[in-house]
């Protein structure tokens, strides 16, 4: 069971209508929210199953309507410091999720039956959660509050998602209190005399404490004894780590598991037999805790790291586990999250050279933030185990480097495909070899000439056909010159946009046209031109600036040539990729003003008269030619918006990317959409999957096209659009009838 207070998405209120209801059910991905009326009371819940049901019995069906009116007011609920295991009981077949109250029935938490962890602060930390990452200050502060918080601060520009201190009743703690024990050994009388020097007294610790919140990191600390812990409790500290001196020590164990609060138990210097017996311990009083595996030599040789005991441990506790590093570098914490560590924690420091034997084990902040950007990369290498599919840059490779069964003579429409009319070529971009005998006895589903690929369809019995089609939007399909004249004849389409590539930019579009055509057209510019060229309008080099306004000027002369076969279109739109990527990491936030502008004085060099240049949005991972890069401009709907309203351009919403850069950034497709509705000259819509799926075909991946039609016939009402689907021209146009289809019940 987990327990969390991160509630924002699971609770909505009496007053708020039916639609935002079910828009946090989609995003909670639990079938469920909790309602409450203004004081935060519990007074009800709502679930898809009750949507379903009011849909089918409700005459008066209206989405705007409260989502109190319609709720379930019988609801499980239990108190949020009730034991766990009446918690537990609580659950039953057919309920996942369970209200937890405070004394007033305000909802504060929710308790998981089928996910384990816990939660502190704003992290989760379960089998899916990204590693939580301690900074272990410890007493590296050295007794200097000025210290200890500059400290926090390299803390957080390192990455690390908390912070953790030391709290010690000397008088309590140890024999003989704070008097010199003169028979004691050399180590123990080391210990006291750095902690009588480099202590931070209570009221200090609470002030670095209260610090770390106004930043917005999590402090943890560590209750060396009953007096310190309840010192803590008076605080409000939201959890504990429990050091490893103190992993057998049931008292304080049992003091802390009494607290309710989730606990990180560190097992250096116990046996196996005795981290059995403690975490038994635990079990029995209810707690909620992680294990870590440590070992306690300072520093520890990497022979005895022991580092795949991180399973085993796994198997003893059947939770969570992680650990904690006493090891120099950051190598073994690193390989630790790759064996199923969810906490990693690591000491910190400003100098190594510092008094104390801390420091010596410690990293300072260049390598601890090296730490978490080499977890966060292991992290995301890790994936989830299941099917494996083709990655998006793979499937760039396979077009271009692997091999497709193709027509080696023509065929009629209906002829039987015999194994001497089928031979294997490159490119990849048609029916995989694989498939050769189930192809063979087939009937050619169109005539074919030699060199034709066969496709996935002509596999199958049926196939989608285009036909004419009814929106309530202007729309189109992209094109190229060479088969504009095979794809518009297929269906009602109101414009085309051309994408050009580089070498079309050499072509007479009057070899392709033999005069005023009855359709609109827009231009999608290349963004690679020859000799490698990738514009980057945004670029600090000033020769290679002036080389992408150059060929953008080109893109902007033909698109005035075209008008002249598609006088329809006034002012077509030139739809860009502006610039603005980086090769190995995003550029600081602050960077981006300057870039924008330089963006903007680029294109005021541009001789735009009867075209209008319209820049596209942008996903954080592109596929540029060579490899994926990062984005760092026109991904964020707020400065899409600022730039828009500031120099007076529109854009080109290209959904697939927003999805992405929404996924990546843990952003609502539909904020998204509201925020930049205004300045939307035209779209591309498309499907996404995660934060680099590009351009799967509608339907298959993450957006919501529901909500998005409401949102773009309320912001964009008659924007024109295309389905910029991934190869969609493959088989005479089969990807973009098949998307057209499916879109045309939502843009009626």
């Amino acid at each position: 069971m987990l327990i969390s207070k991160k509630i924002s998405e699971f609770l909505v209120f009496e007053t708020e209508s039916v639609f935002r209801a079910l828009e946090k059910i989609n995003n909670n991905k639990k079938r469920v929210v909790f309602v409450v009326n203004e004081g935060g009371t519990l007074t009800g819940s709502f679930s898809d199953g009750d949507f379903r049901r009011w849909l089918t019995s409700s005459p008066d069906f209206d989405l705007h309507r409260e989502v109190g009116s319609i709720a379930h007011d019988a609801v499980t609920s239990c108190k949020v410091d009730a034991p766990r295991t009446e918690i537990d009981a609580a659950f039953s077949q057919g309920i996942e999720l369970i209200p937890l109250v405070d004394h007033y029935q305000r909802l504060v938490a929710i308790a998981f039956q089928n996910e384990r962890g816990l939660a502190i602060g704003k992290h989760l930390i379960s089998d899916t959660s990204p590693a939580y990452v301690i900074a272990e200050i410890g007493n590296n502060h050295n007794g200097d509050i000025k210290l200890a918080k500059h400290l926090v601060d390299l803390a957080l520009e390192a990455g690390a998602d908390c912070v953790k201190f030391q709290m010690r009743d000397v008088e309590s703690l140890y024999k003989g209190g704070r008097d010199k024990d003169k028979s004691a050994d050399l180590g123990a009388q080391y210990t006291m005399d750095l902690l009588s020097r480099f202590q931070l007294s209570n009221v200090e610790l609470i002030e670095v404490f209260d610090y770390c919140k106004e930043l917005g990191l999590t402090p943890l600390c560590t209750p060396w004894d009953i007096k310190s812990l309840q010192v803590l409790e008076a605080y409000g500290m939201e959890a504990y780590k429990v050091a490893s001196a103190d992993f057998t020590n049931h008292q304080l164990l049992g003091a802390l598991a009494a607290t309710g609060k989730p606990l990180i138990c560190s097992t250096g210097m116990s046996t196996e037999a005795e981290i059995r017996r403690s975490v038994a311990f635990l079990k029995s009083k209810g707690a909620n805790f992680v294990i870590l595996h440590c070992n306690s030599t300072y520093p520890t040789p990497f022979k005895d790291v022991n580092l795949v005991y991180l399973k085993r441990l796994q198997e003893i506790t059947g939770g969570l586990v992680g650990y904690s590093g006493h090891e120099r570098g950051i190598s073994i914490a690193v390989a630790a999250v790759t064996l199923g560590a969810r906490v990693i924690e690591k000491h910190f420091t400003i100098d190594k050279s510092m008094e104390g034997n801390d420091h010596k084990v410690s990293l300072l902040p260049d390598e601890f933030r090296d730490m978490v950007r080499k977890i966060r990369e292991v992290e995301e290498s890790m994936g989830n185990g299941g099917e494996r599919i083709i990655t998006q840059g793979e499937l760039i490779n396979r077009e271009s480097l692997a091999k497709s069964l193709v027509a080696n003579c023509e065929m009629s429409k209906g002829q039987v495909i015999e194994p001497g009319m089928v031979e294997v070529k490159s490119p990849g971009q048609g029916l995989q070899p694989m498939y050769l005998e189930q192809l063979l006895g087939k009937r050619a589903k169109r005539n074919m000439q030699v060199g034709d690929y066969f496709y996935e369809s002509d596999l199958k019995d049926e196939s989608v056909e285009a036909r004419n089609y009814r929106f309530n939007r202007p729309f189109g399909i992209p094109v190229r010159y060479h088969d504009y004249d095979t794809l518009v004849p297929k269906s009602n389409f109101d414009f085309v946009e051309f994408h050009l590539s580089y070498q079309d930019m050499e072509l007479e579009p009057a070899d392709f046209f033999d005069g005023p055509q009855d359709i609109g057209f827009a231009v999608h510019s290349p963004e690679l031109f020859a000799g490698d060229h990738i514009m980057d309008l945004a670029s600090e080099n000033e020769a290679y600036r002036r080389h992408s306004i150059a060929e953008l000027q080109r893109v902007c002369d033909i698109t005035r040539k075209l008008k002249q076969f598609f006088p329809k279109t006034e002012k077509p739109v030139i739809v860009i990729n502006a610039g603005g990527f980086s090769t190995s990491s995003f550029l600081p936030r602050d960077a981006r003003p300057t870039m924008y502008k330089r963006i903007a004085e680029s294109l005021g060099q541009l001789n735009q008269s009867g075209v209008e240049v319209i820049i596209q949005t942008m996903p954080p991972f592109p596929w540029h030619f060579g490899g994926q890069s990062y984005h760092n401009l026109f991904v964020d709907p707020n400065e899409i918006r600022e730039f828009c309203s500031s120099y007076g351009y529109r854009i080109c919403y290209d959904i697939s990317h927003s999805m992405m850069a929404c996924n990546y950034y843990k952003w609502k497709l539909t904020d998204f959409t509201n925020a930049v509705g205004l300045y939307i000259a035209h779209m591309h819509v498309v499907d996404a999957l995660g934060v680099d799926g590009e351009g799967v075909q509608i339907g298959k991946g993450d957006v919501d096209f529901t909500e998005l039609s409401l949102d773009l016939n309320q912001c964009a009402p008659s924007t024109q659009f295309i389905p910029e689907v991934w190869q969609g021209h493959k088989n005479h146009g089969e990807g973009f009838w098949c998307a057209l289809d499916f879109l045309e019940s939502y843009f009626k």
